[in-house]
């Protein structure tokens, strides 16, 4: 049986990759004026993670990975009012509108009336509790976490603060990496929302999942089928 259930926010409960996505786009037509193209950058994401050790995730480190990759790319060549370009894109998508997920809210409000949820997302600060808000969905939460990595050291500490039981919790997210490897170290339950859209950096080797406390759907509106079918609601929803 599961005590708690907890949801990651990005690619989970609402729409994000897509935008970094778009992001990186813009980011290649400026670099393009300069006579670079995709090959030539190929290796942007190798240089975002590696920069997470100082500016953490989210928009300002994808902005400023971009700046400081920019500037080395052109040799320096690159204008002042391209760079002004890229800050404009991190202040666009840190106010972009939250699109949650066809289903979320439904699903949120059947197992809210049976569970208390949390969310446990990582990120900036301000933006994560900013998106929060926007969302919506606040009202279904009994708590929320914003952290800057997820560990399964992470994951512990958080359920040792809420003396929760790790083989009585269960964490819903798209991350392999972030929300799944992590809590089933600790011995809890992890469904992945495999069709949701995932960062290359967040993906993992499927051959290390523990299958016996792992689920897997197709999208958000399975969830609360799988559950059942896996006999971990202690009462119907």
């Amino acid at each position: 049986m599961i005590d708690w259930i907890a949801f990651d926010a990005d690619d989970t409960l609402w729409k994000n990759e897509e935008y970094y996505i778009a992001g990186r786009d813009r980011f290649l037509e400026i670099l393009q004026k300069y006579g670079l193209d995709t090959a030539d950058i190929e290796n942007y994401d190798q240089f975002e993670v590696g920069n997470i050790q100082y500016f953490g995730y989210g928009v300002m480190s994808f902005v400023l990975s971009m700046i400081e990759i920019g500037i080395e790319m052109t040799e320096e060549r690159i204008h002042p009012s391209d760079i002004q370009k890229l800050i404009q894109l991190a202040k666009e998508m840190l106010s972009q509108e939250v699109e949650v997920f066809e289903g979320v809210s439904l699903l949120l409000e059947k197992l809210s009336a049976k569970f208390p949820l949390m969310l446990i997302t990582k990120g900036d600060l301000l933006h994560q509790q900013r998106k929060f808000a926007a969302s919506g969905l606040a009202q279904y939460f009994r708590a929320i976490e914003v952290v800057s990595d997820k560990s399964s050291a992470v994951y512990e500490g958080i359920l040792n603060r809420y003396n929760i039981d790790p083989a009585r919790f269960l964490m819903v997210g798209n991350s392999l990496r972030s929300d799944i490897l992590p809590i089933l170290e600790l011995g809890g339950w992890a469904v992945h929302l495999a069709n949701h859209p995932t960062w290359s950096h967040e993906d993992d080797p499927a051959n290390q999942l523990d299958q016996e406390h792992y689920l897997e759907v197709e999208g958000i509106s399975q969830v609360l089928d799988k559950l059942a079918e896996a006999d971990l609601l202690s009462k119907q929803v």
